[in-house]
């Protein structure tokens, strides 16, 4: 009786242990997610290497710290090599059913990794798991060599894709940000352009909020995928992010998060430790969502009040609608300037959809443009249409 006691006595122990640290654990982001808040009462700061904030639909600057300044961003860089992939798929170029066979090079790679088997053949969708859950770099390196032949050539393409963006601060070496005998950096603003163009493609949300998963390889062995992006977890609203750390990047975070309309993309770059990149991703988040709001000046499919004459149609004028919603993040208190940019007159025939104009709006000296169109076809006069309006002039 008294060893059943004992036992009893160390197994609620154990339990209470586990709970207590489990509790521990969940509440560390939360308390340094204060501190950064109870920081910010006199103006908002960040104690990291640099960080930038951004409205994620005109990537308009919300907030930045030495947002220029180049550092290494270790497996950030895969948001680059995550970009080039679903590319690759919405072109056409790669399936996500597509077999992929291991390289030797690709099944050798340290670092995080999903442990590969070298010359097994792997889904194309399995290994884009691998990267955006468990940042693995062995499958990064799986599709690099598979869209481009070879990793130097998937470098390449990264590095175009990168100018095409205007990441002019950014230089990639590898597809998974580990250590390079090449120099290799970027900018928290650079980072955080390629964050909000990782976040246009749909494919990307297949992925992104997976928490834990076993993956099960060719042979039958199973590893367990985890998440490393912990706010998905952490913070209401985060749409998804990629983490990063190496010895000389520490830790670095770039997400994106949404609350009551206002999506925002907010990277951290050389935090101290993990607890302290998510705080102060965290506290660029909720910086966003206290000081700024969603200006909508016209809904997508919304008439504007100015009209544009049509030539050569029944249709004397026609009054053109927002392709989208027409609106910007900005600051509380804050206003905009709104003018049309119209043609006086057009020809018809108009179809549904064509550009007529766009919607100027002016905030802080810079310039946002929305497309607008057509919500109809307007088809040009026949001849009988013309006969018709004689007649009715006589």
């Amino acid at each position: 009786m008294k060893k059943k006691l004992i036992i009893i006595c160390a197994l609620l122990a154990l339990t209470v242990a586990v709970c207590s640290g489990a509790a521990y654990a969940s509440e560390t982001i939360g308390r340094a997610v204060d501190a950064v808040n109870e920081s910010n009462t006199g103006g908002f700061q960040v104690s990291c290497h640099s960080a930038y904030l951004s409205d994620y639909a005109t990537g308009a600057e919300l907030y930045s710290h030495n947002a220029d300044s180049k550092h290494e961003i270790a497996s950030m860089v895969k948001i680059m090599t995550a970009n080039l992939v679903f590319e690759a798929i919405e072109s056409g170029q790669l399936g996500v059913e597509d077999e992929i066979t291991v390289s030797e090079r690709a099944s050798s790679m340290g670092g995080s990794q999903m442990f590969l088997d070298a010359h097994e053949k792997y889904k194309a969708g399995d290994l884009i798991k691998g990267v955006i859950v468990a940042s693995a770099n062995d499958a990064a390196v799986a599709l690099a060599e598979t869209l481009s032949g070879s990793v130097e050539g998937f470098v390449n393409d990264m590095n175009e894709k990168a100018q095409s963006l205007g990441m002019t601060n950014t230089k990639f070496a590898n597809p998974t940000g580990l250590p390079s005998e090449t120099e290799q950096y970027s900018t928290a603003k650079d980072v955080n352009i390629m964050t909000r163009d990782l976040m246009k493609h749909a494919g990307y949300y297949d992925y992104a909020n997976i928490w834990t998963e076993d993956f099960t390889h060719p042979s039958g062995r199973v590893t367990t995928l985890t998440n490393t992006n912990k706010l998905i977890r952490s913070y209401q609203g985060c749409k998804g992010g990629k983490t990063g750390y190496t010895d000389n990047a520490k830790f670095c975070v770039s997400a994106c998060a949404e609350r009551n309309g206002i999506k925002t993309v907010a990277t951290v770059i050389g935090a101290e430790d993990s607890k302290t990149r998510f705080a102060q991703a965290c506290g660029l988040f909720n910086y966003g969502f206290a000081n700024f709001k969603n200006q909508l000046v016209c809904k997508q499919g919304e008439k504007i009040d100015k009209s544009v004459a049509v030539e050569r149609s029944r249709v004397k004028v026609m009054t053109p609608v927002a392709a989208v919603d027409a609106s910007v993040l900005i600051k509380q208190g804050d206003d905009v300037k709104v003018e049309y940019e119209l043609p006086e007159k057009i020809k018809a025939p108009i179809s549904k959809g064509d550009k007529i104009g766009r919607i100027k709006i002016t905030h802080e000296g810079k310039e946002y443009y929305f497309d607008l169109v057509s919500d109809s076809d307007i088809p040009r006069a026949t001849i009988w249409d013309i006969l018709k309006d004689l007649a009715g002039k006589w």
